[in-house]
């Protein structure tokens, strides 16, 4: 349902060809979830897609699909903690969009949690590093394709969460790391927009029903470049706890339920697109009312 209404804002504003017709965004983290809904939307407004995922085979039938539905996009896969990874993530997106870069979507992640007591400094330093570091590492590659003057659109959307912006228990770093983001933002917007024109805006997101709000028992995991698995996910009793209420399911939520990974990646296309042009520096919070 939210792809169609986006379809039919775009439909209205006669862009025939979509929001997005002849850009290139590079979408990182998008084999799967919110990354994955990105790309499609994207890809369904016209621009090509340039699909970054540590997992080649996901982020492959990312792109076949869209390939298949008539979009272009293509796969560069692995790890965004590896320098060399990003260095050739740029590269080819440049190549697949002769000789520019348009979008950068910082939304590749995972979180690694604990009470502050217990957390290890290898959780804190590899939070820290994958949503802090890398979105600036990739960021700096690519900034000989945003800073240029040729009146095009250039955007950096960094991904957040309501943990940056209110702190969450179990999530010190997650929490420092997400709030870390909304200073780059800014930053980027400042010392980009004046000269170049670029916008750049953070999306935080509150309760996206994805693998990591997923029940823990099912047993999602990531696995670290040293090859020590993380599980992801809410514990059930945890969970059920926050939902339940005298019967009431997600009662901290006024629209009483959790976000889909269409909706949270329509805001990301949202920012993105000529409805936002005057929009940069800015927070998003799509959260469904929580924490408001």
């Amino acid at each position: 349902m939210a792809s169609k209404r986006v379809d039919q804002i775009a439909n209205h504003l006669n862009y025939p060809k979509g929001m997005l017709a002849g850009q290139v965004a590079i979408v990182t983290g998008s084999g799967q979830g919110i990354g994955a809904e990105t790309a499609r939307l994207f890809a369904n407004e016209g621009a090509k897609v340039v699909v970054s995922d540590i997992d080649g085979k996901k982020a492959e039938e990312v792109a076949k699909k869209i390939n298949e539905s008539g979009g272009s996009a293509i796969t560069v896969a692995g790890d965004m903690l590896d320098d060399k990874y990003i260095e050739e993530l740029v590269k080819k997106a440049a190549e697949f969009g002769n000789g520019k870069i348009h979008i950068i979507v910082n939304n590749a992640g995972y979180t690694w949690d604990g009470v502050i007591h217990k957390i290890t400094d290898k959780q804190w330093d590899t939070i820290l590093a994958l949503h802090n570091t890398v979105p600036f590492k990739l960021v700096r590659a690519a900034a000989p394709y945003f800073r240029v003057r040729d009146n095009e659109p250039r955007n950096i959307i960094n991904i957040s969460s309501t943990s940056g912006l209110h702190g969450n228990a179990g999530q010190a770093n997650y929490a420092l790391a997400k709030a870390g983001v909304v200073g780059l933002t800014k930053t980027i917007a400042k010392e980009w927009g004046p000269q170049f024109g670029v916008r750049a805006n953070t999306v935080a997101f509150g309760y996206i029903l994805t693998r990591l709000t997923a029940a823990k028992e099912e047993g999602a995991f990531v696995t670290t470049p040293d090859g020590e698995k993380v599980a992801l996910g809410i514990p059930r009793a945890q969970g059920a706890k926050a939902k339940a209420k005298e019967g009431e399911q997600h009662v901290d939520i006024p629209l009483r339920r959790p976000g889909t990974a269409t909706e949270a990646a329509s805001a990301v296309l949202a920012v993105a697109s000529p409805l936002f042009s005057y929009v940069n520096g800015q927070t998003i919070s799509v959260t469904g009312g929580r924490n408001m």
